[in-house]
């Protein structure tokens, strides 16, 4: 029996495979943003520990987080209380995403776009950039070396920065060098339990010339002190922002600094 990544992979070549059906590269060329300067996440992480704030409604660990969000409405509360960036998710079947979510909220904030998805071919990197993401994530546990390669290249081409990420230690030697931020995902993608001592556990095999973030089950102000402490430049956090009573006082809870 396959595994929950496995599924959201087979789902994901049948939605390429429309999308490409439907649109072709040139179509996303000619969109607004395509050729607009992208706000560079890698800036923000090398000031100042940040915090990616996740705008998604759903996920496969945690069921329905809430369908009502509105994602300009949490957009701009992630600005206005000291997000470094928004992480979109951008995938429907699983994520509940919708196909405006991160244009609407692009219109309206001046921090850095992540595109998170599962991206397996480049027509989704022009993608990416046509509806005005600044940032695209590769997954190390989907792709190959050489994919990451390829797709690394394509998309620092387009002006995106590229985020890749690895759960399992013996997933980072397919990570290429070139690679602007390298993120430990807490979350295992095969079983979708998550624990931080993941991020705890592998940060000295990390590159020590590379920025790094980690990745989920970050719960607590305290939990980002100990992650900034071993040596993380930021953290992505979702499900404990959204879930919380009040999105603002929780963000704000949250900012951090090394200094």
């Amino acid at each position: 029996m396959g595994t929950i990544l496995d599924t959201i992979i087979d789902q994901k070549r049948k939605e390429v495979e429309l999308l490409r059906s439907t649109f072709t590269i040139k179509d996303f060329e000619q969109s607004v943003y395509f050729n607009k300067k992208t706000i560079s996440l890698k800036e923000k992480l090398e000031n100042q520990f940040g915090v990616i704030a996740e705008f998604k409604r759903k996920s496969p660990s945690a069921g329905i987080i809430n369908n009502e969000l509105n994602p300009v409405e949490i957009g701009k509360i992630y600005e206005q209380n000291g997000a470094s960036a928004i992480s979109v998710l951008t995938d429907s079947s699983f994520f509940g995403a919708k196909e405006t979510d991160i244009i609407e909220i692009r219109k309206t904030v001046q921090i850095p776009i992540l595109r998170k998805d599962f991206i397996i071919d480049e027509i989704q990197l022009f993608q990416a950039k046509a509806i005005g993401a600044d940032v695209v994530l590769l997954i190390a546990e989907a792709l190959s070396e050489q994919e990451i390669l390829h797709f690394t290249i394509l998309a620092q081409g387009l002006g995106l920065e590229v985020i890749c990420e690895f759960h399992e230690k013996n997933q980072l030697n397919k990570i290429s060098d070139l690679v602007d931020i390298i993120g430990v995902n807490n979350r295992n993608l095969k079983t979708q339990t998550t624990t931080i001592q993941t991020s705890l556990d592998v940060i000295d095999f990390l590159p020590k010339d590379k920025l790094i973030i980690t990745e989920s089950g970050i719960k607590s102000k305290e939990d980002l002190e100990l992650l900034a402490e071993a040596g993380y430049n930021g953290a992505l956090i979702g499900e404990s922002i959204l879930k919380s009573s009040s999105i603002k006082s929780f963000i704000n809870e949250l900012n951090y600094s090394k200094a």
